[in-house]
């Protein structure tokens, strides 16, 4: 790592910690909570929005179970755990994200909220770990884990007292999805291919706009909804991630620790 990519790196990062430190403490906007899509069947509340979660649950068990046996062959030294965690974020986002859709509001979403913030820890801690430095990797993950998860305690705690804040939440969703392409711009991946990485965050990018157009895209046909595709468009972005790990050569496994 060169002075001058620190310093880029390190500059946004900043200029995106100062943005949030500065401005005023953000609510949670009510109108968040209503989905386009309120359909019942069988007898589920808001049945796609809670269903669509379930490819979550797929492809985080498979996660955890692929890299629980394979992670010594496929992961770079140390790093098997950043990509557990990360799967496990995934598996838990179906529960948390499947029950906040049942009845939506402020309380049930931080239990969606929490595994994001696990499954984000994970997935940055990968990025560094491969692009970067595998011992910086392998440093972040609990710190990060422990800033995501204080986020949304945080914010909960201040809705429970009539002053929302949703800063910290933002800054640990938003900051990481800035880095890592950047990352991806000056660094050679240790292992792998890096197309991959570039196809997630393709699907994630898809996520989000289809979640801003949630009631449009449900208006358009009245099949499924904005935010139904969001979570679908996420889970393809997860399955990248798997599918990647699953195409590595154990061989090409790098020797070296740093």
């Amino acid at each position: 790592m060169t002075s001058r990519d620190i310093a880029i790196i390190a500059g946004i990062a900043l200029a995106v910690i100062a943005v949030f430190l500065f401005v005023e403490p953000i609510p949670q906007d009510p109108a968040y909570h209503a989905f386009a899509d309120k359909r019942t069947m069988f007898g589920i509340a808001n049945f796609n929005d809670v269903a669509s979660n379930l490819p979550f649950l797929v492809i985080g068990a498979w996660g955890v179970a692929y890299v629980m046996r394979h992670g010594h062959t496929v992961c770079l030294p140390g790093l098997e755990l950043a990509y557990i965690v990360f799967f496990s974020g995934v598996f838990l986002t179906a529960f948390g994200s499947g029950y906040y859709h049942l009845a939506p509001a402020n309380e049930p979403l931080a239990w969606d909220r929490l595994p994001m913030t696990i499954g984000f820890a994970g997935l940055f801690s990968i990025i560094v770990g491969e692009f970067v430095s595998a011992r910086v990797g392998r440093l972040l993950v609990v710190p990060l884990l422990l800033i995501g998860i204080v986020s949304v305690e945080y914010w909960i705690w201040t809705e429970s007292i009539g002053a929302g804040d949703l800063r910290p939440y933002a800054m640990v969703q938003f900051l990481p999805m800035l880095l890592i392409p950047l990352i991806l711009l000056l660094y050679r991946p240790a292992i792998g291919d890096s197309r991959f990485f570039w196809v997630m965050l393709g699907f994630y990018a898809l996520s989000k706009i289809t979640e801003f157009l949630d009631a449009a895209i449900f208006a358009a046909g009245g099949i499924i909804s904005g935010h139904s595709l969001k979570h679908l468009f996420a889970a393809a972005a997860t399955a990248t991630l798997l599918y990647a790990l699953m195409q590595r050569n154990p061989s090409a496994r790098a020797a070296n620790d740093d």
